[in-house]
This record gives C-alpha cells, structure tokens and sequence, in this order.
C-alpha cells in the first residue's frame, strides 16, 4: 500500500529528476506539492512536450507542470471514475479546503490517501443472516458476498487499513465457520479476530462481548456498508466534541414525484407545491465508540445499536453526528444499491 507522499514532487526538483520519479511511481503522473499544497500535475506527457520544445531538462518543474488541473473536493469522490472517464484522465487528486493533496484516484479503480496512521481497532458486526439479500445469502453469509473479486467485508477493511487500522474483530454468529474459514486462508497486512454470539444479540448486544478487550476509541461498522470520507476527520470530530458515540449519518435527499397540496384550517388550498424535495439524516451504520458505552450494554441481551446511543444519551453522555453527502455512504443491504456498489467498487482488488 504506497503512501502518498510518494506521489509528491517539490516545485525545486529539476525536470530530468522528476522524469525517474515518475517513472519510479509507474503511473505517468506526479503532483507538484508545497508542504502538501498541490500546485500542479507533471505527467509524462508534460515532460515529452516540454523536451520537444527544446525545453531545458535542468527547469524546475515548477515551469513544466500544469497548474490548471481537474480536482475535486472530499465530498465528490464518488464521482470520480465518471470525472475521468469524460475528460480522459490517469488520476485525478482530491484537496482540502486549504488545497491540500488528501486522496488520489486513479482510472484503474485504486485510491491513494494520506498517511494519517491511526491505528485504531476496527468492529464489524457480522452476525446477521442478510435476509434483505437472498436468494445470494442462502449460498454465502452477508459478509463474504462478493463486490468484483473480493468480499464487501475485505473492501471495508482495505479503506480502513488506508488510514493505518490493522486489528479487526468481526462480531459473528449466522454461518460464521465460513467467515473464519475464509479469512483465516487470506494474506494481508491486518489482522482478523473473532467475537462469536451464542445467540443472536441484534445490531449492538454483541458488543458487550468485546469488554476487555478493547480499551481504547474503535471505529464500528456494519458489515455491508462503505463510507467513503476522511476517517482521520471523522475522528478529529468526534474527539473535539468530546463524545461517548458518534453517528456517521448521510444527507438523504427525496424528491416526492407529484404536487402537494397543503389545506388551511377551513380546508381551502392554501399551497400547491410541485414536487417538492425534502433532506435529512439517515444512519450509515458506521460509528465511532468509546470503550465505556460498554457500561449501556446489558450482558446477554438483544438490543440494537440504536437503542444502545438512546440509553447513552439519557444517562447524559455525548452522542454527536458526522455528517456525509449521500454519494459517500453505500449500502449493500438492498439488492439495487448492491449494483451501484458493483459499478463504484467491483474492479477494485487492492488499495
């Protein structure tokens, strides 16, 4: 998994160095970084036509790259493979709000992220019987459906192994020997452990059985579910705010498709809107936790997660949202959103 910073060049190098980096990165592509602000792109077309030219192989590549570049902003790299096709694009970076390189896509489906290691546990609730998903889950359970070569659980760990998370603990209960099976024959670098129900426990009972086990912040996550954010600011969120739970929740936009009428108290039409389109937040199913909800946990019992942040908010603690665009969170519970996951993430092997 190459780090980002192998993808920057300074401004300062001279063309003629910048031609092996390239060649050493094997893209075609560089990005001209100042303490990680991207001021432009060299290909390797850049650099033949600035030789055709004449140009000189000992410039700074600051004279050679293209400061005019396509990026996108955190929040649109869903649309990324689409951006690149159109415009006939290798790669195209994504920046911050002070333009910063955080992420690098590439027209082969592979992503690059910055280096932000945080080494934090990871939690996949496996346990469910993926009913929304039959007839697939009457072959393989939820966990191992494939999306392109690899199941959806080993895309989830690859976007979180990205961000320098490498211990997993996948919550099992329905077919789980085929789970343990399949990823105790994987070569990766993480690591993959087990919490096995001896009854179903619901969406948060199985946590109860990590007490102990895990004492420090740990991100959760269902296990058929893909957020594609900045974890790294996810946990500077939740961390800020100093809260118990936070809820990585997606802005959901849904257009009703006829006018609406609304009636005043003598029920005459006071308004007629055509229609009209109303937001809010939904739950993704991606948390990050403190050790200590353990405590609103009863041991033993079926309980869903939900219920468990309600039971964390009456007794005072802090529960926060994160909030995401909903072309970031993809969800494959429901057979329909299983093809867009397809499309977006099925020629992806590796990070």
């Amino acid at each position: 998994m190459r780090d980002i910073k192998e993808y920057m060049i300074p401004p300062s190098m001279k063309v003629i160095e910048a031609m092996s980096a390239i060649d050493r990165i094997g893209e075609g592509i560089a990005f001209v970084c100042e303490e990680e602000r991207l001021l432009g792109t060299l290909s390797d077309g850049d650099v033949r036509r600035h030789i055709l030219r004449g140009g000189d192989l000992g410039a700074c590549v600051s004279n050679v790259a293209n400061p005019n570049f396509r990026y996108l902003n955190p929040e649109d790299i869903s649309s990324a493979q689409e951006i690149m096709q159109r415009h006939k694009l290798r790669a195209i970076p994504v920046l911050d709000e002070r333009d910063r390189l955080i992420s690098i896509c590439f027209a082969n489906n592979v992503v690059v992220r910055s280096g932000s290691k945080l080494g934090l546990p990871v939690v996949i609730m496996a346990g469910g019987k993926g009913t929304r998903l039959h007839p697939y889950t009457k072959v393989l359970p939820k966990p191992l459906i494939p999306i392109g070569d690899i199941p959806i659980t080993m895309h989830i760990m690859q976007s979180f192994a990205a961000y320098g998370c490498k211990a997993f603990t996948m919550i099992v209960n329905h077919q789980k020997e085929l789970i343990k099976a399949y990823y105790s024959d994987i070569d990766a670098p993480f690591s993959v452990d087990y919490a096995e129900e001896s009854k179903p426990l619901g969406t948060g009972g199985g946590l109860k059985l990590l007490e102990g086990r895990i004492e420090t912040t740990f991100f959760m996550t269902n296990c058929d579910i893909i957020v594609e954010a900045d974890y790294a600011d996810i946990i500077r969120y939740h961390r800020k705010n100093e809260n118990l739970v936070t809820m990585v929740c997606a802005v959901k936009k849904v257009t009703v498709p006829y006018g609406t009428v609304k009636l005043d108290p003598n029920g005459l039409i006071e308004d007629i809107v055509e229609k009209p389109t109303f937001s809010f937040l939904t739950n993704t199913g991606f948390y990050v936790v403190e050790p200590r909800v353990f405590d609103y946990i009863p041991e033993g019992a079926f309980i869903h997660i939900t219920d468990i942040i309600e039971r964390c908010s009456a007794g005072g603690e802090r529960v926060g949202v994160y909030p995401v665009a909903e072309s970031q969170w993809m969800d494959m519970g429901q057979l329909d959103e299983m093809e867009k996951m397809l499309e977006r993430r099925g020629g992806r092997t590796g990070e």
